[in-house]
């Protein structure tokens, strides 16, 4: 028996009623989001103002459904996910359309807690951030005149080869040959001595 402050359990409940009970009451908790969530909407679309007196009549506190009433509001009725906690929609309530469905598939797939879906969004921020910053220092710009860009072409094309493939390569060995060379002229004088 459920009362405003507790839940009344009888003695010898046996194990799968007292399981079942748990997952009635765990469907009731997660579901209450989406019902006060839609509830909050309701009001605010069709009852202007007043509904703040009716939020007031009710007990309830005005942030915690303001933040239902949003995650409401970003999903449909048809795109709400039943094997999916409140919590699973609200983690991706602030991305993109396409995103969001991304993420509660895996997440559903997956069978994610919040708290792995949440790291896995993190992480792939992260990860995209790493891969941005990588591309932006891997751009240069070189100014070459055109004959010499022929004459590159006509190499690369000779080799088979792409022609960054070949100016890239090409530059490393210049570079690698350039550098023995100093080093060899820096050792010089002291492997003679």
């Amino acid at each position: 028996m459920t009362t405003r402050v507790g839940l009344q359990i009888p003695v010898g409940l046996n194990f799968e009623s007292w399981e079942r009970a748990g997952r009635q009451l765990a469907g009731l908790v997660n579901s209450s989001a989406w019902w006060l969530g839609d509830w909050l909407v309701y009001g605010k679309d069709n009852y202007g103002d007043r509904y703040e007196m009716g939020i007031r009549a009710a007990g309830l506190k005005y942030q915690t459904l303001r933040n239902y009433a949003w995650v409401s509001r970003r999903f449909d009725l048809t795109r709400r996910r039943p094997m999916l906690s409140f919590q699973h929609h609200a983690e991706v309530a602030s991305l993109p359309v396409p995103e969001q469905e991304h993420w509660l598939d895996t997440a559903e797939q997956m069978k994610w807690t919040t708290k792995q879906l949440r790291n896995a969004i993190q992480n792939s921020r992260e990860d995209s951030a790493a891969k941005t910053d990588r591309a932006a220092t891997a751009v240069r710009r070189l100014e070459v005149p055109d004959n010499r860009f022929r004459q590159w072409r006509k190499a690369a094309e000779r080799l088979g080869t792409d022609l960054d493939e070949w100016v890239l390569t090409t530059l490393d060995h210049a570079a690698e040959r350039t550098l023995e060379v100093q080093e060899a002229l820096a050792d010089g004088p002291e492997s003679g001595a």
